[in-house]
């Protein structure tokens, strides 16, 4: 059996398809302590991992807009809430 890859080797849909394996799971309630405890660990550095990947991504994201002469320019993205 192949050894689980660790959180930071995986893609960002890996480890969320993971984490969403891993909460159906543990909200079964069908698992001993031990197993369900692992499982939250599991989850836990799953979740990390999708947070940065996020946060990397938006870091990234820029827009075009035009300045003052009416030249496109690369500036941050603006999100509104």
């Amino acid at each position: 059996m192949p050894k689980a890859k660790t959180p930071d080797d995986l893609t960002y849909e890996q480890a969320f398809r993971e984490l969403e394996g891993l909460v159906a799971s543990l909200e079964s309630g069908d698992l001993p302590l031990e197993e369900a405890l692992k499982l939250f660990e599991r989850g836990q550095g799953l979740a990390d991992r999708c947070s940065r990947l996020l946060e990397q991504a938006e870091l990234r994201l820029r827009q075009l807009a035009p300045d003052d002469r009416g030249v496109l320019t690369e500036s941050d993205l603006e999100l509104e809430e």
